[in-house]
C-alpha cells in the first residue's frame, strides 16, 4: 500500500488529490481501504495544523436557532423573559449556569461551548 505520514503542507495537498481520485472506490476494495486510511491521516493532520476553534456561546446559539428555524421567542422558556433573551443575545448580560444547562438539555448545544467566556457589554 505504501502509505506514509503527512508531515508537510505539500504531503497534505498530494494526499487530498489522491483522496479525490479514490472517492468512487468500490466498498470493501483495496482502494476503499486506502481511502479510509488516507482520510484518517488527513483528519489527524488537519486537527494538528488547521484546527477549527469552537464558536463563542452566542454565535453557537444563533447557529442552532438558524439551523432549526427557531426564533428568539422560542428561547424564552430557556432564558427568561423577552427582555432577558434580548439582553443575552445582544451580549448585554452573560449566560447563567441554569441557562447553560437548559440550552444544553433542550437544544443540545454542547455545554463546553456554552461555558466559554465571551465579551459582554455592561455599559449599555
Amino acid at each position: 500500500m505504501d502509505i506514509k505520514p503527512i508531515k508537510t503542507e505539500s504531503d497534505y495537498e498530494a494526499t487530498l488529490v489522491e483522496i479525490e481520485a479514490l472517492f468512487d472506490a468500490r466498498p470493501e476494495s483495496e482502494q476503499a481501504d486506502r481511502l479510509e486510511i488516507l482520510v484518517t491521516l488527513v483528519e489527524k493532520y488537519e486537527a494538528d495544523h488547521h484546527p477549527i476553534p469552537a464558536p463563542e456561546p452566542i454565535a453557537a446559539i444563533e447557529y442552532y436557532m438558524d439551523s432549526r428555524g427557531l426564533t428568539r421567542k422560542d428561547l424564552e422558556p430557556l432564558l427568561g423573559t423577552r427582555a432577558r433573551v434580548s439582553e443575552i443575545m445582544n451580549r448585554k448580560r452573560p449566560l447563567t449556569l441554569s441557562m447553560i444547562r437548559r440550552l444544553n438539555r433542550d437544544l443540545g448545544i454542547p455545554a463546553e461551548i456554552l461555558i466559554r467566556s465571551y465579551a459582554v457589554d455592561h455599559a449599555a
